[in-house]
C-alpha cells in the first residue's frame, strides 16, 4: 500500500469540485504530489498515517488560484505611468520603456519578483504573455510556481525579437524548447492583439499554436476605440474579423472582451472560446466593464486575471475577486449575478478550464495536483466564516495567505516563501527601477 506524504487537517475544506462539497472540518490527503482524499473528519477521529501533517488550525483551505492574465516582468513598471488612458500609456509611455529597460536580465528580475508576489498571495498558477520568454520560463520554474507561458508577437521590433519578420518563429522555437521541458511549465503563443499584429500574422501565429497543440492568448475588443477602429476598417467587430481569420476555437484564450455585442458572445460561446476578465486594470485604464453575466448565461467559460502591475497594480487576486463580484451588481442593478461560489470557481477550477489545465487543477478532488492554499483563521476581519465562499471573496486579501503548495510542496509556509529569498529579489527590482526612474 503507498504510503501518504501530507495530511492537511482542521480546516474548512472548499472542494470547488461540480457539488462545491465543503467539509467543516475537513481533510486533505495528498501522495506523490496529488491529490488522493478530501472529506470531513469527525471529531477524535485518527488522521491518516502520514511523515508530515499542516494543522489548518480552523482556517480555509481551498484550491490553489488561477490567475489567467499576468505580464511577469511588468511588474518593474508599477506604478510608473497611471492615470492615463490606454492609449496613451502604452504608446507614449509602455512600448518606449520596454525599448530601453526590457532585456534578459531585467526580465528575469521582474518575473522574480512577480512569482514572489503571486505565490505568497495563494496565487499557485498564472497564464503569462511577454518577450524574453525563455527567461521568464526559467524564473518561473525556479521559483516553483506552475504556469503557462507565452511569448509576445507584434508586428514591430519588440524585445529580444528586433527583426519582426521573425516574431512568430521566435514564438515557435519558444515552445519547441518548453514542450516536455518542466512538468509546471507549459508554453503558448502569445500575439498582442488584432491592432498590433496584422492578418498575416495572426494567422501564422495560430497555426503555430495549434500544429504544437498549445495555447494561443489575444487581447481582444479592450476599448471602444479598438471596436471602433475595427469596424471602419475591417467593416467588423474585433471579435468578428478574428473569426474570420479562424482564429477562435478552445484552445485560444479571449483576454478583456469589454467591447462586444450579442454577435460576439455567440461567436465566442459556439467557439467554445473562453475569456480571461481582468476588472481592475479595465477599470483603471476606463476601458469598460466586460459583460460577464452575459458569458456566464452563454455558457463561456470564464477565468480571472489580474493583467500586468504596469496597469492594475498589483497581483493579488483575492482582491480581485472581491472586484470581480461587485462590479457586475453595481453595473446590472441585480444584486445577485457573479455570486461568491461563481467568482471562486472563475478564480480556480473555470480558470484552470480556460488556460487548458482543467483536468489536472483547479479544485481538491483525488487525482488531481495537490495545488492548496490556507488562508489564515486569526483575522479579525475573518472571523465569523458562515460561508467560505463568501469570505473568501468579499474579505480576504492576499496578506490572509497561511500555507500555499504546489505539487504537494510547501512553497509558502507560515506566511514565508520557501523557494527564493524575497529580501534579495527586493533589493534587485529596487535597483533596476532606479534605472528606470533616471530615463522615464
Amino acid at each position: 500500500m503507498d504510503s501518504n506524504d501530507l495530511v492537511i487537517y482542521n480546516g474548512i475544506v472548499m472542494t470547488v469540485n461540480p457539488a462545491f462539497d465543503i467539509h467543516r472540518p475537513g481533510m486533505v490527503v495528498i501522495r506523490g504530489g496529488c491529490i488522493v482524499e478530501t472529506g470531513p473528519r469527525a471529531p477524535g477521529q485518527p488522521l491518516p498515517p502520514a511523515p508530515r501533517h499542516i494543522d489548518a488550525e480552523g482556517g480555509i483551505v481551498m484550491p490553489g488560484l488561477v490567475n489567467t492574465h499576468t505580464h511577469l516582468p511588468m511588474t518593474l513598471f508599477r506604478g510608473l505611468a497611471d492615470d492615463l488612458p490606454l492609449d496613451q500609456w502604452l504608446n507614449a509611455h509602455i512600448f518606449p520603456a520596454e525599448a530601453r529597460h526590457i532585456d534578459a536580465r531585467t526580465v528575469r528580475c521582474g518575473t522574480r519578483l512577480a512569482c514572489a508576489e503571486l505565490l505568497l498571495g495563494g496565487t499557485t498558477v498564472c497564464c503569462d504573455g511577454y518577450f524574453f520568454a525563455d527567461q521568464v520560463a526559467e524564473a518561473a520554474a525556479a521559483m516553483g510556481l506552475r504556469a503557462v507561458i507565452g511569448q509576445g508577437v507584434v508586428d514591430f521590433p519588440a524585445p529580444g525579437v528586433p527583426d519582426p519578420a521573425g516574431n512568430v518563429e521566435a514564438a515557435r522555437n519558444f515552445v519547441d524548447r518548453w514542450q516536455g521541458r518542466c512538468p509546471r511549465i507549459h508554453p503558448s503563443i502569445f500575439c498582442h492583439s488584432p491592432y498590433t499584429c496584422g492578418r498575416d500574422t495572426l494567422v501564422r501565429a495560430k497555426t503555430a499554436a495549434r500544429a504544437a497543440g498549445c495555447l494561443f492568448q489575444i487581447h481582444v475588443a479592450e476599448t471602444e476605440v479598438e471596436r471602433r477602429e475595427s469596424i471602419a476598417a475591417h467593416g467588423r467587430s474585433p471579435v468578428g474579423r478574428l473569426d474570420d481569420l479562424g482564429l477562435w476555437d478552445e484552445h485560444t484564450l479571449a483576454v478583456h472582451a469589454v467591447w462586444v455585442d450579442r454577435d460576439d458572445i455567440e461567436v465566442l460561446a459556439r467557439r467554445r472560446t473562453a475569456v480571461s476578465h481582468n476588472p481592475q486594470s479595465n477599470m483603471k485604464l476606463a476601458a469598460g466593464v466586460a459583460p460577464v453575466p452575459d458569458f456566464l448565461a452563454a455558457g463561456i467559460t470564464v477565468g480571472l486575471g489580474t493583467d500586468g502591475c504596469a496597469s492594475n497594480n498589483d497581483l493579488d487576486l483575492l482582491r480581485e475577486m472581491d472586484t470581480a463580484a461587485k462590479i457586475h451588481k453595481v453595473t446590472t442593478g441585480r444584486p445577485t449575478v457573479t455570486d461568491a461560489r461563481q467568482v471562486v470557481e472563475m478564480a480556480t477550477i473555470a480558470g484552470a478550464r480556460a488556460i487548458g489545465l482543467g483536468d489536472a487543477i483547479g479544485s481538491l478532488e483525488p487525482g488531481k495536483r495537490a495545488d492548496i492554499v490556507v488562508l489564515r483563521a486569526d483575522r479579525p476581519h475573518l472571523v465569523p466564516v458562515y460561508h467560505p465562499a463568501s469570505t473568501v471573496v468579499y474579505a480576504a486579501t492576499g496578506a490572509d495567505v497561511r500555507h500555499v503548495l504546489i505539487d504537494g510542496h510547501l512553497v509558502v509556509r507560515d506566511g514565508v516563501l520557501q523557494t527564493a529569498d524575497v529580501k534579495e529579489i527586493l533589493a534587485d527590482a529596487r535597483q533596476v527601477a532606479k534605472t528606470i526612474a533616471r530615463k522615464h
